[in-house]
């Protein structure tokens, strides 16, 4: 009787150690985070003095200063932000996919080839392509527009995304399209009749990286953006430390817990969509 029991408390004892670490590990990763919201809610003389997580004295005014701190309401650079963020999130949904399904489906020549460059464009640093972009930019005068970081979307510049529905579309079989075309469906019937609808997954994590990396992209928005009416919630939160002669960290505190909300929002909503997408994904 004592030797079944003994192993039994063996796993509840290595289950207990296990779970700790993981808690200890999941705190660790989200510090910064709960650092950052509790000195939102500190005096500005205590936010580099104390590392704890514990607020001994309040202070709200950070958030409606941090709002008004940039010469234009906040809600100016959210909407600047969301506007992006929808135009990249259409546009990687339709060209990707459509992309996909061309690699996936399709038999044209030279196929293996394009997809092999498509993949080895993913290597390729932003840092190598942002001179010629910003030149052809500059010429078309596309300069302080989101039309630079809004139209290379439509044109299926994500590899990243269209190997991931490539990989989708390749665990779909293939007799569905057989039977639809026996039917007298085509490509464009196939594609928005069958595909789609069982895409979904692929979709919705499409759309949900492409939320998060376009909301926090920095980079590609301060090259192409200078105009501060034009700016997006990345760009604005770098303005708080130039923005006055003493910068106001508890109100750029403030504004990035705020900016950071839909992004939780989506993730939250939207992690359902995002495990099922990634383990189909990565299943076949």
């Amino acid at each position: 009787m004592t030797d079944t029991l003994k192993p039994s408390a063996g796993r509840r004892v290595g289950s207990v150690l296990k779970h700790t670490g993981l808690i200890a590990v999941c705190l660790l990763m989200l510090y910064p985070l709960l650092w950052m919201v509790a000195s939102s809610l500190r005096p500005n003389d205590d936010i580099f003095t104390s590392s704890g997580l514990f607020v001994d004295t309040f202070d709200l005014d950070h958030y409606p200063t941090g709002w008004d701190a940039l010469g234009y309401p906040f809600s100016t650079y959210l909407l600047n932000s969301f506007l992006v963020v929808l135009g990249s999130v259409i546009g990687n949904l339709v060209s990707c996919s459509m992309a996909a399904y061309a690699f996936a489906r399709l038999k044209f020549r030279w196929r293996r080839w394009a997809f092999m460059i498509m993949l080895i464009s993913i290597m390729l640093p932003i840092h190598v392509l942002i001179i010629p972009q910003y030149v052809a930019y500059a010429q078309l005068g596309w300069i302080n527009t989101y039309l630079p970081l809004v139209l290379p979307k439509f044109l299926a510049t994500d590899a990243f995304f269209i190997f991931l529905m490539v990989q989708f579309i390749r665990g779909i079989p293939r007799e569905l399209d057989e039977a639809a075309r026996i039917d007298g469906a085509g490509h464009v019937r196939i594609f928005g009749r069958i595909m789609l609808p069982l895409m979904v997954p692929a979709l919705a994590t499409t759309a949900i990286f492409t939320f998060i990396w376009t909301w926090n992209d920095f980079f590609s928005q301060l090259i192409f953006i200078t105009k501060p009416d034009l700016y997006t919630v990345p760009v604005a939160l770098r303005s708080f430390i130039d923005a006055q002669s003493q910068s106001d960290f508890g109100a750029m505190f403030a504004m990035s817990v705020v900016s950071l909300v839909p992004v939780f929002l989506v993730f939250l909503f939207g992690q359902r969509f995002l495990l099922r997408g990634i383990a189909t994904t990565g299943g076949k």
